[in-house]
């Protein structure tokens, strides 16, 4: 297999002496022959390349703010715009030819072909356009005071249509390269038959007025990438930052959950070493069973500990009181009503103690919707409803629409607490669904399972 990239890199010279020579040549001859080879590559190499122009995304231009079948036809505004501007050009060139109507015809056909090769082969396109400028113009002339050359006026109007639209199909170097060679035709024009022609070369206004277009367009091209960039930037940043708070969520579920676990491992190690004392004369291997239990429970608490502190955060302090539980909801709700919330309760089901991983949990969950009603629904009322059935907890809370008028304004958010109640339900396996309500309001209803004492002891 042959090394390409060897090959591009090698010097027109041929050879490893070539190579060398080629090394050590100054940086302007270095950048002529790069600025060459992208000459071959944009204009030679690729002059045959089929690039069919694709239909514009449904979701862009015109399309967006059409509807039904004008919204299907509207994908294809970009060749009704180029086919439009090759008739226009047609009729330019075949009703200025000064000829018979077969001349008319190969003129205006002249001025359409390289228009609409455009939207098929952009760079063939191009050539095309200066061979049919060589090709009219001799078979149109007349008098040499009676017209502009070598652009006739389709062939004008082409060429600049033309060179736009291969600039816009393709990048900025490849249309200041179309744009050099135009101005390098032009001159070779200029210098072949201008001491023989009365009436001044139009290269000029050529040069001129196809340098706005195509500064236009690569002035658009570099908006365009910067704007494909930055949206690249922003959701790899959206996604570093749901990734982040998906992290901060689950730390702060293992801090909490921290007391609880800690809470049980400590009851374990009491229990397993009074055990034998309550016990007249306890066997010997009942006594080692009791301080294996105990020993374990201790090293397990030790690594805990040890785990809370590779998550905790630098600025953390253990909370004095214990966490949370349903039975703190009552002081939860008086604090929202005092915050101005008018929140109800309703409790549903044979109220029984839970897990307190579960009453914890639930208890966050309350805390988090009944947050976010105070934020984004300021005014609102809310409900909370808890439901004790036989197979775990629901949990319901609901606000209303924001009320009009309102004077204290909604405050956006981030949305870190919907990942926070899910991070949490899904450690319980649990269920949770949230959204809008048709009154406009939010809903937040969440099923956390918890086995019946009777599963257990089977």
């Amino acid at each position: 297999m042959t090394d390409t990239t060897e090959t591009h890199m090698a010097p027109p010279h041929g050879g490893s002496g070539g190579y060398d020579a080629y090394k050590f040549r100054s940086p302007e001859f270095r950048a002529a022959v790069e600025a060459l080879r992208g000459l071959r590559h944009d204009l030679i190499s690729d002059a045959f390349a089929y690039r069919p122009l694709p239909p514009t995304p449904v979701d862009k231009g015109l399309s967006r703010v059409l509807s039904g079948r004008l919204r299907e036809y509207a994908v294809w505004t970009p060749h009704t715009l180029i086919t439009v501007a090759g008739l226009l050009a047609m009729l330019i060139g075949a009703g200025n030819s000064g000829r018979g109507a077969a001349t008319n015809l190969f003129v205006g056909m002249s001025a359409l072909v390289p228009i609409l090769l455009t939207m098929v082969r952009p760079v063939m396109a191009f050539w095309l356009s200066l061979a049919a400028t060589a090709v009219t113009y001799p078979v149109v002339f007349v008098n040499s005071w009676q017209q502009d050359w070598p652009w006739l006026p389709g062939g004008f109007a082409c060429h600049l249509v033309v060179l736009t639209v291969v600039a816009v199909r393709t990048r900025p170097r490849t249309a200041a390269w179309m744009w050099l060679l135009t101005g390098a035709y032009g001159l070779l024009w200029q210098g072949g038959l201008g001491s023989s022609h009365y009436y001044r070369s139009n290269t000029v206004e050529m040069l001129f007025i196809s340098a706005l277009a195509l500064l236009v367009v690569s002035v658009w091209h570099i908006r365009r990438d910067a704007v494909q960039t930055v949206t690249a930037q922003q959701t790899v940043t959206a996604h570093e930052r749901s990734r982040r708070t998906l992290l901060e969520e689950r730390t702060t579920i293992a801090r909490e959950l921290h007391d609880v676990v800690a809470h049980h491992m400590s009851v374990v190690a009491i229990q397993a070493e009074a055990a034998p004392y309550r016990v007249e004369n306890p066997p010997p291997e009942l006594e080692k069973a009791f301080a294996t239990i105990r020993e374990n429970a201790v090293a397990a608490l030790t690594e805990l500990r040890r785990v809370l502190g590779v998550v905790r955060a630098e600025d953390y302090e253990a909370p004095d009181a214990p966490q949370p539980t349903l039975a703190d909801l009552d002081s939860l709700l008086d604090n929202v009503r005092g915050a101005g919330l008018s929140v109800e309760q309703a409790v549903t089901g044979a109220v029984r103690e839970l897990p307190q991983g579960v009453e914890l949990s639930a208890y966050r969950i309350v805390q988090e919707a009944l947050s976010n009603t105070l934020r984004h629904a300021p005014g609102a009322s809310a409900r909370v409803e808890i439901g004790y059935v036989l197979g775990g907890l629901g949990l319901r809370i609901v606000n209303g629409p924001l009320p009009e008028p309102s004077l204290v304004k909604p405050s956006p958010g981030a949305g870190h607490g919907i990942t926070g109640m899910r991070e949490r339900v899904s450690m319980l396996n649990g269920e949770m669904t949230a959204g809008a309500t048709d009154e406009g309001g939010y809903e937040v209803a969440v099923f956390l399972p918890v086995p019946h004492v009777g599963e257990d002891e089977a």
